[in-house]
């Protein structure tokens, strides 16, 4: 052991004695030296998509041949391979072309591996910020392609020939990502001139396919959304007398708010706006028309007594066609019987109905059976304080019966729209469910 140590000190000596760590090392300066690349994903620490940096965990493993550091293992005790610190040996200025670190932290200061032949490996860890052109539009059901490039920043083509040793990159150490699921890793080799030089630069690019597992986004965002826009359409089953109507949608409209916000924070400014986003936008967009119809049917259900009578079209659209078409009857009513109340009422209009004509008739026989000489003399009197008490009676009906069938016309509309809005949302939510998948 203490005679190997000694013959390693010798071997170290020897070899870097009129060795420059500046210079290529080839032995003819007009031949390409080969460089070839490895890289191994270990880890994504995190993926920005509001900045579009992609944060990775890399091995990134070089090889080439040194023409300037070979031994004769006989010399030196059978000695094969030492290590030694990289920073002793010419190194490749490999380096990440589209990284988005404001340090620039290149790879760690390792140890490369020497052998006797002059061949170097050199294995380094890096944590890499890379930029990545994120498109988010069927987010949170998108998958997205980050490409990693590596290239020698100073040598061209005729200088360093960089090669990738595999057709993809190492995932066989990959730790898992909870947010995202890594399908592949391919490598290709590029040849490309610049505007800057006429010489050729070649680079080994990684493209890691990504997608994003879903369900987090599933249940924290969406079925939410889902769940309060279903509310939304029951804000016209609400009774109208209790005046919670317009609330319920403003509270819904705010509540899908906050959620809109927590998904703009996360994305990224751009022109397109995700799927969730667009779901989010339809349904407020929904609510706020619902908000601004039950305002309208309120109006319609308080009209009180001083209102118009119902016009024809509306009493035959609105109380026969709606109100059979949306089950909406009176007390004692089937869905299914014609509404007959309703008929008579709308056969009599506003004259005095039946059941007031026995009243003036009353008043008529007593007037007419009374024996006039047996008369008081306030007898006219009385006979116009009875009409005209009659008279109101007959017209506080008529303004009630026109209020309630007002009412029942808010009550029938009510209920076409809250069917109307339930199609719509159910609609919408299987429409972003079906681009989704």
């Amino acid at each position: 052991g203490g005679a190997q140590g000694r013959f390693a000190y010798k071997l170290l000596h020897d070899l870097f004695a009129n060795y420059s760590s500046a210079l290529r090392p080839v032995e003819d300066t007009d031949r390409a030296l080969n460089v070839t690349l490895q890289v191994t994903l270990s880890q994504i620490i995190d993926m920005d998509e509001r900045n579009q940096v992609l944060t990775s965990y890399l091995w990134v493993r070089q090889a080439w041949l040194d023409a300037h550091l070979t031994w004769d293992k006989d010399d030196y005790d059978g000695i094969d391979s030492i290590r030694i610190p990289s920073s002793y040996v010419w190194r490749p200025d490999i380096i990440l072309y589209n990284n988005a670190d404001e340090h620039f932290g290149g790879s760690m200061e390792t140890n490369v591996v020497l052998r006797s032949d002059g061949h170097i490996m050199w294995d380094s860890p890096a944590i890499t910020k890379s930029s990545c052109k994120v498109d988010v539009s069927y987010f949170p059901f998108d998958g997205q392609r980050c490409r990693l490039t590596f290239g020698s920043w100073t040598y061209n083509g005729n200088q360093i020939d960089l090669r990738n040793r595999l057709d993809t990159g190492d995932l066989t150490d990959f730790v898992e990502n909870v947010e995202w699921e890594v399908l592949g890793m391919p490598a290709t080799r590029n040849v490309i001139t610049y505007g800057c030089c006429s010489e050729p630069y070649p680079d080994v690019t990684y493209t890691l396919l990504l997608r994003r597992r879903a369900s987090f986004y599933i249940f924290n965002l969406l079925l939410p959304c889902i769940m309060v826009s279903f509310l939304a359409p029951l804000g016209f089953y609400l009774p109208a007398d209790s005046g919670e109507k317009v609330s319920l949608g403003v509270t819904v409209l705010l509540a899908l708010t906050v959620f809109q916000l927590l998904v703009a924070e996360s994305m990224p400014p751009s022109e397109s706006v995700p799927l969730i986003g667009k779901y989010y936008i339809a349904t407020m967009t929904m609510i706020t028309a619902s908000t601004a119809l039950t305002i309208f049917i309120m109006n319609v259900h308080h009209c009180g007594p001083g209102a118009r009578p119902v016009p024809p079209w509306a009493r035959r659209l609105i109380l026969h066609h709606m109100a059979r078409l949306c089950c909406v009857y009176e007390v004692g009513e089937s869905c299914k019987s014609p509404p007959r109340a309703l008929e008579g009422r709308a056969g009599r209009g506003e004259a005095g109905g039946p059941w007031e004509s026995p009243g003036e008739g009353e008043v008529g026989t007593e007037a007419g059976s009374c024996p006039w000489d047996h008369c008081l003399c306030h007898h006219d009197a009385l006979l116009r304080n009875v009409g005209y008490i009659a008279g109101c009676f007959r017209r506080h009906r008529a303004n009630q019966r026109r209020a309630g069938e007002w009412k029942k016309v808010a009550k029938v509309m009510d209920r076409f729209f809250m069917w109307v809005f339930f199609l719509m949302v159910f609609l919408m939510s299987v429409l972003v469910l079906g681009n989704a998948a």
